[in-house]
Order: structure tokens, then C-alpha cells, then sequence
């Protein structure tokens, strides 16, 4: 199915009321620390001045988010140092807390301002060291699966307008279809969104299969749009072993398919 987009429009900050389309199911705030449980590794990630994107621990050093996280409207990079990420934030507590030392965008991302473009959005993804690992049991990485198929069913975990304090879930949403690499979903999302990691369960396990970077209309309404996860992020991982702080002994080994690193970041076939 070929979707038409009239508008695309990135998430990071929450200012403009859009329509709301209704979800497969609704939101649920995750108001408690047993709703939270398995949760804790997803996090808001506050820029200084600026505002907040959510983002996702997927090594113990590591976090994921969207690409347009890291850049001012006019393509200038944010510096690290105005990043925090707090894992786990819900009213005003973190299961941890970390400054940042350095982000790192997909080589192909080109930021354009607040209005995503399609080739965007296929590459909207960034990964920020964090100045600590975060070594908890409550806290652990997310696995990454391989992209899920048109009509396969989806959850979603973000902070958003008017939630920011807590995160909230929506456990089933779905994916519509996949256009230019681009993931188009249902899933509710708002300003804040940006980065939300987007899930599916496999064997009672939460596995990132996608990154939200923007909404858009199309003729079904309100939809999702998302980074398809699996060769974008292995040239991103690429990209930060050339850039990023090496490893003790070597350089930065990519995550593969079928394979688990240290950590517990791992690609699984659907």
C-alpha cells in the first residue's frame, strides 16, 4: 500500500494541538513501580533550553533516540553537555540518571528544521554515550529485532505533552506499512515522542523494532512514522566505532543478527 502524507512534522518539543485518532488501545500511564517494571531502560532525555525527546538503554553506555533529537532547528549539533537522560523518570524520580559525552547521528541524517522529509525520517536515528554505564538489575538493555511486516502489532512507550512526568504505554498498536523505509504506524504519539522506541514482545521479552521520529496525516488519519531499525542501525553503529570513544583493546564491535553483545543489545529475525 503507497501511503500520501500532506505533512510531516518532527516531535521534539510540545507545542502544536494536532487531531487524535483512536488508538488500538489507549495509553496507560505507567503511574507505579510494578506498571514500570521491565520498563525502566526506556527514559527522558532532556536538552538544556530546549526541551525533551525519549530515548531507550540499549548498552549499558549506550542510548537510542531520534537523530533530529541531537540538532537546533537552524542544523547546528547540540553539544552533549546539555543532555540528561533519566532512566525510568516518573514524577520527579529516576531509576538512574546520566550526563552525556558524546551523540553520534546516522552518516546519511541531513536535518532541515522542524518539518521532517521522508529520506529523514529512514535515517532518524542518533546514539549518546552516557558519562556512566548504567549498571542496575531493574535497568536493562533493550534486544533490537529485525523491522516487523505490515500488520503485525506493536507497543510503544514514550513521554509526550502533558505526560512528561511519567512515561505511559500503549501496549497494541500496529504497523500499517513500511514506504521509502519508513515504518507507518498507528501508535499514539505526541510532541516528546521523539525517539520513543518501539517494541515488540517476543517471548515475554520487549525488543526495539523502531524509533519514532515523526507523525503525519495520510488518508487513514494521524499516523506514526518510524526508522525502520535493522540497516540503519548497524551503519549508524558503524559510524560511531569510527567517531565515537573506542572500546578498552579495540574498536567498537557492530551488533549482529541472531547475536547478543555484552550488554544484551541484540538483533532477532520476526
Amino acid at each position: 500500500m503507497r501511503f500520501v502524507f500532506s505533512l510531516l512534522i518532527f516531535l521534539m518539543l510540545p507545542f502544536l494541538a494536532l487531531a487524535q485518532d483512536a488508538p488500538e488501545t489507549p495509553l496507560v500511564t505507567l503511574k507505579t513501580g510494578d506498571a514500570l517494571r521491565g520498563w525502566e531502560g526506556v527514559g527522558r532525555l532532556d536538552i538544556q533550553g530546549k526541551g525533551y525527546c525519549t530515548a531507550a538503554l540499549i548498552r549499558e553506555d549506550l542510548i537510542l533516540t531520534a537523530a533530529h533529537c541531537v540538532y537546533n532547528t537552524d542544523g547546528s549539533i547540540i553539544s552533549a553537555d546539555r543532555f540528561q537522560f533519566s532512566a525510568g523518570l516518573r514524577y520527579g524520580r529516576a531509576e538512574a540518571t546520566r550526563g552525556i559525552t558524546s551523540h553520534v547521528a546516522h552518516p546519511d541524517y541531513v536535518h532541515r528544521g522542524a518539518v521532517a522529509q521522508n529520506d529523514a525520517v529512514a535515517v532518524d536515528i542518533a546514539v549518546l554515550k552516557l558519562d556512566q554505564p548504567i549498571r542496575r538489575n531493574r535497568v536493562q538493555p533493550f534486544r533490537i529485532a529485525a523491522r516487523p511486516q505490515a500488520g503485525d502489532q506493536v507497543g510503544i512507550v514514550s513521554y509526550g505533552r502533558g505526560r512528561s512526568e511519567t512515561p505511559s504505554l500503549q501496549e497494541i498498536c500496529s504497523v500499517l506499512g513500511h514506504q521509502n523505509d519508513v515504518m507507518v504506524m498507528n501508535c499514539d504519539i505526541d510532541f516528546g515522542s521523539s525517539g520513543s522506541p518501539v517494541f515488540m514482545v517476543r517471548d515475554g521479552q520487549p525488543m526495539i523494532v523502531s524509533v519514532v521520529s515523526a507523525m503525519s496525516f495520510s488518508e487513514l488519519g494521524k499516523v506514526a512514522l518510524g526508522t525502520s531499525l535493522q540497516d540503519p542501525l548497524q551503519a549508524l553503529l558503524a559510524h560511531y566505532s569510527t567517531t565515537g570513544p573506542a572500546r578498552p583493546g579495540g574498536s567498537q564491535r557492530l551488533i549482529q543478527i541472531g547475536e547478543r553483545n555484552e550488554t544484551g543489545a541484540k538483533f532477532l529475525r520476526p
